[in-house]
């Protein structure tokens, strides 16, 4: 099989990129440069452009030829790469950019590089304008009224362009006063506040100022290769070398990989093994707003900063800490940042590796023992495995192991837990498939030239074959997906969560300058999107993702996360099934029969009607973006929200697995008890387990099985 990446790791690191401060490119450690200065194209870039065009246009899944529909696809995208949240164009602007709009097909074929550098260039100045303001009412005396009623709407997704400077500096008067107030809310004085804001934007700008040539053309390419699926990019030169380093760099730290978003740094993935990881107090698309090193240290606010300096900061020697504030990814308007104590060391590749442990469950007054097997990756060993070395690491492996286990201690049922895995290994996801199910196909594969692969379990031991369940949830994709698709369709066991994350697409990374070996320029690379993942019954994986038989309460809306959130996102489809038998231990009465029993307890069991209440009061809360900028108002709105913020930790969805509690201000970890007792999901799907061996073991059921 070729090489492809199918890991949602790097695939989410490589993908978005939202504007010119977010971007990952954004590295070179040049000198700063006066924004009255042009940006302009260099010759090496017309050449990748080509290339690029070339192979999107020809070699993507999609095969999407490029035309004026595509180029406003494109025109919107980089438009919403270089400025998002509309803070700095005007409107006018955007009336004068529209005679473009369907000429970037035209661009991208003909090698033209000038009105996307012009269209930038544009948004330089008007940043210009944007920081003299800001400087200017940083110098008052009194800049901000607190005891005015006013608020402010924080979602700037449907805002409308503003129509006049004057419409844009009230803007941004409030967005600095709501920023004032939580410093001052946060205990800073009320020169610290000003002199916070002060650095953060002279910060702002001093990044601004080392944008140079190779990061405009990578957006540029960007907003074409995002155009055709979320997870197509195009890497400039020193992107594509940073991010190489980054891979080679990526087991010290606190082990997370970060991205610049909305003058945020934000939290791609925790990657597991690190002290993040271990002590579960940061979770994907969390922000951090500031660093401190050691017990003692400052808090430097890095609001604004680009993500190579950040890393700077979080970084840092062995065994020494790093604090960091940080405001939760699904936290409430106005809600206080939070502060965590990390101690940086390298990532132990042993806390990737699956791990196990026995929860009891009480079923009609008789305790049943199940066994949890908690996989945070599919990891596999390649070079260890070529060479044939008996102890090479590999989650199949690693988990028959831990079946023996578990079987010794005699539990009733196995839960195979893949919250949050993010992928990893197809070969594993096959194999670790084939511990369950006699023979058989497990995954196809359909490249875009309609080939299909199919991918087989040829090993017809079963190291397990009682009853099952696989624990998902929204950042369970890719690899995970498959695993959890084919238990399903083999009617195995029953799959119970979330529905997944949707990426059933596979992508392969080409380096340009393999086509043109003679350029001595260095071009970049290309991470193209070139098959998809569909189950064995036929069902793209891709967009759906994996519905759970029985789904348990959740903090997201619909498509808030996943690949569903992903307007590019490749649709949904479906080919010929593959041949299999299913079991037959799963089907649609057993399924019917366990969501009457979980419905019955979702009106009885106290715990599991707190968490459907706290998560419906935590999601309708989230919905509102309106803060106020008064701060007797401020006050009560992060009270409550501290207040909502609390019960959730309670309930255990701010605390699940063993994360860290904290004391006096700073985390400390959970002993092991705490996480049994605080995991309510956990807790349910193993009732629901213990509710399918009994029903299993009815009359009625008994003889249908097939063995």
């Amino acid at each position: 099989m070729k090489k492809y990446l199918i890991t949602l790791i790097p695939v989410v690191l490589l993908g978005w990129q939202k504007g010119p401060v977010q971007e990952k490119a954004a590295i070179i450690p040049a000198a700063e440069v006066s924004m009255d200065e042009d940006i302009k194209p260099i010759p090496a870039q017309f050449k990748a452009e080509e290339l690029t065009t070339r192979i999107l246009s020809s070699y993507h899944y999609r095969k999407t030829r490029l035309s004026d529909s595509l180029s406003q696809a494109i025109f919107d995208k980089y438009i919403d790469g270089i400025d998002h949240g509309k803070l700095y164009y005007l409107a006018s602007d955007l009336a004068d950019f529209d005679k473009y709009k369907n000429s970037f097909d035209d661009y991208l074929q003909k090698r033209e590089l000038d009105v996307p550098f012009a269209m930038y260039n544009v948004f330089r100045k008007r940043y210009k304008e944007r920081s003299d303001y800001i400087q200017g009412l940083l110098k008052e005396e009194k800049p901000f009224d607190f005891t005015a009623d006013e608020s402010m709407n924080t979602d700037r997704e449907k805002a409308a362009w503003a129509k006049s400077t004057d419409e844009l500096n009230d803007t941004w008067r409030k967005y600095l006063k709501s920023e004032a107030l939580d410093l001052k809310l946060s205990g800073k004085a009320d020169t610290a506040v000003i002199s916070t804001l002060k650095d953060r934007y002279k910060n702002r700008d001093r990044a601004l100022g080392r944008i140079r040539t190779e990061q405009v053309f990578q957006m540029f390419m960007n907003a074409y290769a995002e155009s055709m699926d979320p997870h197509t990019s195009y890497m400039a030169p020193t992107s594509a070398d940073r991010f190489k380093q980054e891979m080679s760099q990526s087991l010290e730290g606190i082990g997370a990989l970060l991205r610049e978003e909305d003058n945020y740094i934000k939290i791609v993935e925790v990657i597991p093994g690190g002290p993040a990881f271990k002590g579960k107090q940061l979770k994907k698309e969390d922000k951090i707003i500031a660093v401190a090193q050691g017990d003692e240290g400052k808090m430097v606010d890095i609001v604004g900063w680009f993500v190579d300096d950040a890393v700077k900061l979080i970084k840092g020697p062995k065994s020494t800490v790093v604090r960091l504030q940080v405001i939760s990814a699904d936290a409430i308007s106005g809600t206080p940042p939070k502060e965590y104590r990390l101690v940086r060391e390298k990532i132990k590749l042993e806390e990737q590796r699956a791990k196990s442990e026995i929860v009891s469950v009480n079923n009609a007054n008789k305790e049943y023992k199940i066994g949890v097997i908690d996989i945070p990756l599919f990891y596999r060993d390649f070079e260890g495995a070529q060479h044939k070395e008996k102890e090479f690491s590999s989650t199949t492996r690693d988990v028959q192991k831990l079946i023996t286990e578990l079987q010794t201690s005699n539990v009733d049922g196995i839960v195979i837990d893949l919250r949050n895995n993010g992928g990893g290994s197809l070969t594993e996801a096959v194999s670790l498939t084939g511990l369950f199910i006699n023979r058989g196909p497990v995954v196809q594969v359909k490249e875009g030239q309609g080939e299909v692969e199919v991918q087989s379990d040829n090993d017809p031991t079963i190291a397990y074959d009682g009853p099952m369940a696989v624990m998902v949830n929204r950042f369970s994709a890719s690899a995970s997906e498959i695993f959890a698709a084919a238990i399903q369709d083999y009617k195995r066991g029953i799959i119970v969560g979330e529905q997944t994350y949707g990426k059933g697409t596979v992508q392969t990374l080409i380096d340009l300058n393999q086509w043109v070996p003679k350029e001595t320029d260095q071009l970049g690379q290309v991470k193209l999107t070139v098959a998809k993942f569909y189950r064995i019954n036929g069902s793209s994986t891709q967009l759906k993702g994996v519905m759970p038989d029985l789904e348990l309460p959740t903090a997201f809306k619909v498509n808030e996360f996943g690949e569903g959130s992903q307007p590019s996102a490749l649709p949904w489809d479906q080919i010929a099934s593959s041949r299999y038998e299913p079991t037959n231990n799963i089907n649609a009465k057993v399924v019917d029969q366990l969501k009457g029993k979980y419905n019955q307890r979702l009106k009885t069991d106290e715990e599991l009607k707190t968490l459907v209440k706290t998560l419906n009061d935590f999601k309708e809360a989230r919905e509102n973006k309106i803060v106020s900028l008064q701060e007797s108002k401020r006050k009560v709105e992060r009270a409550e929200a501290e207040k909502k913020r609390l019960a959730m930790k309670q309930l255990g969805e701010d605390n699940a697995d063993g994360e860290e509690e904290e004391e006096d201000g700073k985390a400390v970890e959970a002993p092991k008890e705490v996480k049994k007792k605080k995991d309510i999901y956990l807790t349910e799907t193993s009732r629901m387990l213990a509710d399918l061996i009994v029903i299993s073991k009815e009359p009625s059921l008994a003889g249908t099985k097939k063995k």
